[in-house]
């Protein structure tokens, strides 16, 4: 792939958009200068600003009105005052009960109170902003009552608000900006809004970007009318939170009587984050902690904020999942099986529902029953399962009536259909409709299924729970961020336009290595109409304008951009030696590069970068970035390690310096991290990360790849001196287990004028003695980069040799030849030892052209031909289906593994049949015949969303060009999820993030080439969501590897002899 491409590719989305300065996507009321009918509301001839609520307003909105007013100072110096409009008055108090420490039996103590924000003495004339809720603000309900302030595009609709100039609000106020909301969140959003756009980023806490700061700010006379989230409910849930987050927790909060502390201080920052995210709705930590119980401030605090709580897929009934384990288990009361204990457990919900009841109006029950510990329930058959969680839910909706006293469809509910709750479905399981199905991807983020059929008319929604971490098979993906947002974008917006609009949550870990994926995925819940799958550049470009400022903004999104493609190519705790090929098509190389590339441009903009932005720009985008060069650099390295000294080379030894330090640098980086900003983050980054080994649990400390030591103070028995292709393991002179014994010939990859512009053959030392050697060519126009040199101890440097042909030269005829390359030493025998031939490197050129006609398309080389998807020639459409169909292909750019993607499209299309959807088609002219040419698509580990019933397909026909086309062979790739298992090969699938690279991946077709000539490749997606990122004709030249051979030639795009093709980074 040619990255400059790729880079005109973001160049073209984003060109323009003109992001925000402040506010990430909302329409802009804001200015730091004085234009035409703006509002100054700072620096002006009001010196003590203020802020005006309502006494009877929701305590929580009053408490984010104090956020304003602190906001403003943090971007003026001088804070604004808060006022309830009454002199003297107290702090605004939330009232109440906490739990008592009998976990049991409910039951409460004495009340309790949150306060407010401190009130100043009201001043009309000093009042700049009047923040209030419909219904439950006077000042506000008086507006509207007086004709001043038109609500009908917010009255009755969620989350909503407007904000508008108003003249003459209260008496003795001139004019004031005021922020109306249709519900107590949708005026904290309008009120959040403002602290953006005047610069506070909703990351100014956890994850340090400075505030902008500016003495001049007005409000623009337009205003705004924010209308509803696109999602209802939108949050995350904090998950597999040790040793990252645990570890700091420990380090900054007093432990609580049953673990790490996880108390109302720390979910203070986070219930801000959420708001100031524009999000509602949360999944407490998980694992070490019991939210509810930890700190009996915990709920009620969340309901003062106005944040939604609800519990994991695994915490049924509003209670965490320790508790049991706790309080029951460990107290004699029985197992957590609900056909052993069903009264225990019915006690245990009834329990749940008294304690949140006085929450009920921010509450959201999760429904049904797993096993413990996050498992399935186990020694059951499916269909007693499916009965007794029929009868579970049943039990569980009677006890909400009975507790909360109202009817159970008024209450908001969810049933998480995670892991082998899916699978109850299609085997019968009932659930009642008003509530939402909370559908679940397969923990790697690949939507496992939307709403079909009657599903999508039920009152209760549907719903996504989606992952940015993980722990479990095929391996934890938990150290930083590894998510490319043009997958997330494409799956969620699948999700919505199939109707999954009630519920958004995201598994974030630990939070703070994940804060751009998060941010992007709940702006993507607020508003997907703005931030749809061809935003993602529009909205990077947004996000780092906001976090960083204009001035960088371009090259960050560039950056984070590349970020995304190299991290999500696998996960790097899946990164081990054997992954990338350090003999074929230069990939473990052309990877290094890439890396490196991207860490010289990310660290030149951080070291540009003023003092105050650097803390923000290291932990978001450099660390993320040098940690993940440093994985690719260690276990590359490992891998060249192994091979060099299966070579005997010396170099072996210099490779496990060269990875020691690396491995080194890494626990420098999480140093960096333990001393940032006086250890604010000290133990956030402990999560372990080498040694996986195999085995899907994270390693208990971090330890290096195997590596091989060579000895240094005997030479081989074959001589000092050492050769080795490209290509190959084997090593010449001498016997190896790659070559046949007492061979002394290697073969390099042919040359040809459409392949790669050179091979290369590598002289290295493997003895105690310095060497001279010399190489010569049979062919005088074969040419070398380098006909002789010196290897050996005190040189230190093996040669690597690039051989090209001077095609200008060459014999103008069609014609296969090999030239050799000859070699000898300075050394006598000690060079190359005479008990074996002397050394000969073979190279097969093949000497031929395309026909003048032939205009368009991808000519084999190496008996293969590489495409890249989006790279197709046209649009096929069938015969019969109407020319202007709405049906067609999609490319997402900037995504998969190597330049993007293509899908049908639009995203609700039907499955399709080749006869009724457009194929992508490409030219391909082949030289070699051949009766099993393998054609092999690559496409991204997408799951058959409309359930097994419908698996997803694809097809493919290659036929020789104007004739006849061939009948497709239509294969399903995606295989039936077996019982609560996923499909068989889905592991290799999310681990290589395709189909198509491990043996039992069936995304392969078999075809007979009968002559040499132009051919036509047709190819289907034939669903949505089918996507194509790469395609391999094997002709019988294809190489282990995994990204695939460089992309092949193309005629009208490339030319000859400048088309590097030598890697797919090429």
């Amino acid at each position: 792939m040619r990255f400059a491409t790729m880079r005109c590719q973001l160049l073209a989305a984003v060109i323009g958009f003109t992001p925000l300065a402040a506010a990430l996507g909302q329409k802009q009321i804001i200015s730091f200068t004085s234009d035409p009918g703006a509002f100054q509301i700072a620096g002006g001839a009001i010196s003590l600003p203020q802020i005006l609520v309502s006494s009877n307003e929701y305590w929580g909105v009053i408490r984010a009105a104090g956020d304003l007013a602190k906001d403003f100072g943090r971007v003026t110096g001088t804070n604004f005052t808060l006022s309830n409009g009454e002199a003297g008055a107290e702090p605004a108090a939330y009232e109440y009960k906490p739990i008592t420490r009998n976990y049991t039996h409910y039951a409460v103590n004495d009340a309790q109170l949150f306060y407010g924000p401190e009130y100043a003495d009201p001043s009309a004339e000093n009042t700049v902003i009047i923040a209030g809720t419909l219904g439950h603000s006077k000042i506000i309900d008086d507006l509207v009552s007086a004709g001043k302030l038109n609500v009908a595009d917010i009255e009755g609709k969620w989350e909503s608000f407007t904000t508008k100039i108003v003249e003459e609000p209260i008496a003795g106020c001139a004019k004031a900006v005021v922020i109306a909301g249709s519900d107590p969140r949708g005026t904290i959003f309008g009120i959040y809004d403002i602290s953006e756009q005047i610069g506070v980023s909703p990351w100014y806490w956890w994850a340090d970007v400075p505030i902008k700061q500016s003495k001049e700010i007005y409000v623009l006379p337009d205003g705004k009318v924010q209308g509803s989230p696109s999602v209802k409910y939108r949050g995350f849930f904090i998950n597999d939170e040790q040793p990252g987050l645990s570890g700091w927790v420990q380090w900054n909060y007093p432990d609580t009587p049953y673990g790490d502390g996880y108390n109302a201080d720390f979910y203070s920052n986070v219930f801000e984050l959420l708001l100031r995210l524009r999000a509602n709705y949360l999944w407490p930590a998980l694992w070490g902690t019991m939210f509810e119980i930890d700190d009996p401030a915990n709920q009620p605090l969340a309901d003062a904020w106005e944040i939604v709580l609800g519990s994991s897929h695994t915490e049924p009934m509003m209670r965490a999942q320790n508790e049991f384990g706790t309080f029951y288990i460990n107290e004699g009361l029985g197992p957590w099986a609900y056909n052993l204990n069903n009264k225990t457990i019915d006690e245990y919900f009834v329990y749940g529902a008294q304690r949140a009841k006085p929450y009920t109006r921010n509450s959201l029950y999760s429904m049904g029953m797993r096993g413990t510990g996050d498992t399935a329930i186990e020694g059951l058959g499916v269909e007693f399962i499916v009965e007794m969680l029929e009868t579970l839910v049943s039990h569980q909706r009677a006890i909400i009536e009975d507790v909360l006293e109202v009817e159970a469809t008024e209450i908001p509910q969810l049933w998480c259909l995670y892991k082998e709750v899916m699978s109850y479905i299609l085997q019968g399981l009932t659930i009642p409709e008003d509530i939402t199905l909370l559908w679940a991807d397969d923990n790697w983020g690949n939507v496992r299924r939307v709403p079909i059929d009657n599903e999508t008319s039920r009152s209760g929604g549907a719903g996504v729970y989606y992952h940015f971490d993980y722990v479990g098979d095929t391996r934890n993906y938990k150290w930083v961020n590894t998510i490319q947002l043009e997958k997330t974008a494409e799956q969620m917006q699948l999700a919505y336009e199939y109707g999954a609009d009630r519920i958004w949550i995201v598994n974030i870990g630990d939070l703070k290595p994940l804060e751009i994926p998060l941010s992007h995925f709940l702006d993507m819940a607020y508003d997907i109409n703005q931030w749809d799958v061809d935003s993602v550049g529009n909205w990077t470009l947004a996000w780092a304008t906001r976090e960083f400022g204009p001035e960088y903004a371009t090259a960050i999104t560039e950056i984070m951009t590349r970020f995304g493609m190299f991290a999500a190519r696998r996960k790097f705790e899946l990164v081990e030696p054997y992954v990338y090929s350090v003999i074929n098509y230069n990939e473990g190389d052309a990877i290094l590069g890439q890396w490196q590339g991207l860490a010289d441009d990310a660290q030149a903009i951080y070291d540009q970068l003023n003092e105050t932005h650097k803390p923000a720009f290291f932990e978001m985008v450099l660390h993320p970035i040098l940690g993940g060069q440093i994985v690719h650099q260690v276990h590359i390295g490992a891998a060249k390690n192994m091979v060099y000294a299966n070579q005997h080379r010396n170099s072996a030894n210099d490779l496990i310096s060269q990875v020691l330090e690396r491995f080194n640098a890494d626990g420098n980086l999480t140093a960096t991290w333990d001393n940032l900003l006086d250890g604010k983050w000290r133990h956030m980054l402990d999560q372990t990360h080498f040694g996986y080994d195999g085995y899907w649990q994270q390693p208990m400390r971090n330890v290096l790849p195997a590596m091989s030591y060579v000895q240094t103070a005997v030479s081989a028995v074959s001589g000092n001196v050492g050769i080795a292709v490209e290509g190959l393991n084997a090593s010449i002179p001498g016997d190896d287990k790659y070559h046949s014994n007492s061979g002394n010939t290697l073969v390099l990859p042919p040359l040809d004028p459409y392949g790669p512009v050179t091979r290369w053959f590598d002289v290295f030392s493997r003895g105690t003695r310095n060497c001279d050697w010399s190489a010569e060519t049979d062919v005088p126009w074969v040419k070398l980069t380098q006909y002789e040199g010196t290897v050996g101890p005190d040189n230190g440097t093996d040669s690597r040799v690039f051989v090209s042909i001077d095609w200008a030269n060459a014999p103008q005829v069609v014609n296969n030849t090999v030239a050799n390359i000859n070699f000898s030493t300075g050394c006598g025998r000690e060079g190359f030892s005479n008990w074996f031939g002397k050394p000969i490197v073979q190279l097969p050129i093949n000497l031929r052209s395309i026909p003048s006609n032939f205009t368009s398309g991808f000519v084999e080389s190496d008996k293969h031909v590489a495409i890249e998807s989006p790279n197709y020639q046209r649009i096929h459409t069938p015969v019969g289906v109407q020319a202007d169909s709405e049906i067609t292909y999609h490319t997402l750019k900037n995504y998969g593994r190597t330049l993007g993607g293509v899908t049908l499209w639009p995203q609700t299309t039907p499955p399709q049949t080749p006869d009724s959807a457009p194929a992508l088609e490409y030219d391909v002219y082949l030289f070699t015949n051949i009766s099993k040419a393998n054609v092999t698509l690559y496409l991204s580990p997408t799951q058959n969303y409309l359930s097994d019933k419908t698996p997803l397909q694809f097809a493919v026909s290659l036929f020789p060009a104007g004739g006849e086309q061939v009948e497709p062979q239509v294969v399903q790739f995606v295989p039936e999820s077996i019982g609560a298992d996923m499909p068989v090969g889905w592991a290799r699938a999310v681990g290589d993030a395709i189909w198509g690279l491990a043996p039992n991946h069936n995304t392969t077709t078999t075809w007979n080439v009968a002559q040499e000539g132009a051919y036509t490749l047709r190819v289907w997606g034939l669903a949505p969501s089918v996507i194509v990122q790469k395609i391999i004709l094997d002709l019988g030249g294809v190489q282990p590897s995994y990204l695939g051979p460089p992309e092949n030639f193309l005629v009208g795009r490339d030319e000859m002899g400048v088309y590097n093709q030598t890697s797919f980074s090429g």
